[in-house]
């Protein structure tokens, strides 16, 4: 339940000198109290109804609070009107104000909704609606994000479509309106930028030195690293995303979540995007990394249906790991590791690509690398895929053996 507040006042601001107050606080909070001086209370109420309805995964509650207080904001103080009175004209109006809102709306950093402030949460003056960020190599490089530097990515065009057409979706069903103008938009393409799809991988070179590099780790400063080496074997081997190995109020990953079946198969348990469970295969040389891992912690070579221990644990303090954050610290730690050795070795072209890496490479290379041996549907199936069209974007081989075969192609064979 979220507390309603205050907004006397902010109908008649500047929108181009004020950024807006955030509306909604953090998942689940129990310190919220209603306030009766809300206007367009009947918006918040029912915007607040459909946003504790995904409750179930904290990425999708942030990702659908980010787009409905967005469109709530720009409808209540730059159009003065309820959400319930827009209509498809209005929100062709709100893509273009999305693509280039008032700096004020804009921030260079992510900064949280709310903080607290002798014992009560507060809005925090320096949350903003938008976002402006650069790429991890330009930040290394010394640059810092800008506000002229704004950008909506085609994703985030495909994310308001989305999320929107659901929203409105719910408000008919709660008859709070009758018309889904997302849905009335017939040509959305022309409003999201059409490129090639590229996938974001690590190449051969770069992975055999980043697992290299852990393994070294791992030998040099076992108490810290080996934990390391493990966290970067298994989101390869088994296409995770980093939320998947942090553990949350819905979900702990532990050393049971492995698991051998009837027919002495081994697999990995995990509830991923969009609160979806599923099974994935887990390889010899996984299983080998965890008997290592395992081993290392004092622990028998293999988990038990009953070892509810903590897959990955805090180095201080107890209890599992619950910060994706800290996670990617660790594998960053590792990338630069990787990134130095290759500039050492005379790679420097690769160990440049390799700036822009993120830990979510790992999952797209672990992919890419699987679709070339194994058949496209068990990819799919581990990888959590909702169709094969997306597992197919994985099937390219990797561009340098492609360029190699073509560097000596002949246009007469007496050449």
């Amino acid at each position: 339940m979220f507390m309603k507040r205050q907004y006397k006042g902010l109908f008649s601001m500047d929108v181009k000198k004020n950024a807006p107050t955030p509306l909604f606080d953090k998942l689940n909070s129990s310190d919220f109290a209603a306030s009766k001086n809300l206007i367009y209370s009947d918006d918040y109420d029912i915007s607040a109804r459909f946003l504790n309805s995904y409750n179930g995964s904290v990425g999708t509650f942030n990702a659908y609070r980010r787009e409905v207080e967005r469109l709530i904001q720009w409808s209540w103080f730059v159009q003065k009107m309820s959400i319930k009175d827009i209509k498809k004209y209005d929100i062709e109006i709100y893509l273009e104000f999305c693509k280039s809102p008032p700096e004020s709306w804009i921030g260079i950093k992510k900064a949280p909704r709310f903080i607290e402030q002798d014992a009560i949460r507060i809005p925090n003056p320096e949350w903003r609606p938008f976002v402006v960020t650069i790429s991890k190599f330009l930040y290394k490089k010394g640059e810092k994000p800008s506000i002229k530097n704004y950008q909506l990515s085609s994703s985030a065009i495909k994310d308001i479509f989305s999320i929107l057409s659901t929203f409105y979706n719910f408000l008919i069903g709660e008859n709070f309106t009758e018309l889904n103008p997302i849905q009335q938009i017939r040509q959305k393409s022309k409003y999201i930028p059409k490129r090639q799809n590229k996938i974001r991988r690590l190449s051969t070179l770069q992975w055999e030195y980043l697992i290299e590099t852990a393994e070294l780790m791992a030998i040099e400063d076992p108490y810290k690293n080996e934990r390391t080496l493990f966290i970067i074997t298994i989101l390869y081997s088994l296409y995770l995303r980093v939320s998947e190995l942090a553990a949350t109020s819905r979900w702990t990953p532990q050393m049971n979540s492995f698991y051998k079946d009837q027919n002495n198969l081994w697999w990995f348990a995990t509830i991923g995007k969009g609160n979806k469970e599923r099974q994935i295969s887990v390889s010899d040389s996984l299983l080998k990394s965890l008997k290592r891992y395992r081993i290392f912690l004092g622990l028998s070579d293999m988990p038990s249906v009953a070892d509810s221990t903590p897959l990955f644990s805090k180095l201080i303090g107890k209890g599992p790991i619950t910060s994706t954050t800290y996670l990617r610290k660790i594998v960053q730690s590792c990338f630069d590791a990787a990134i130095e050795r290759l500039t050492n070795d005379g790679f420097k072209e690769d160990a440049d690509a390799m700036q822009e890496a993120t830990v979510h490479w790992l999952r797209h290379t672990g992919i890419s690398d699987d679709v070339k041996i194994r058949p496209r549907e068990h990819v799919r199936d581990d990888a959590g895929h909702s169709s094969s069209a997306i597992t197919d974007k994985y099937i390219d081989i990797e561009l340098r053996e492609r360029h190699a075969s073509a560097k000596k192609k002949l246009l007469k064979q007496d050449e």
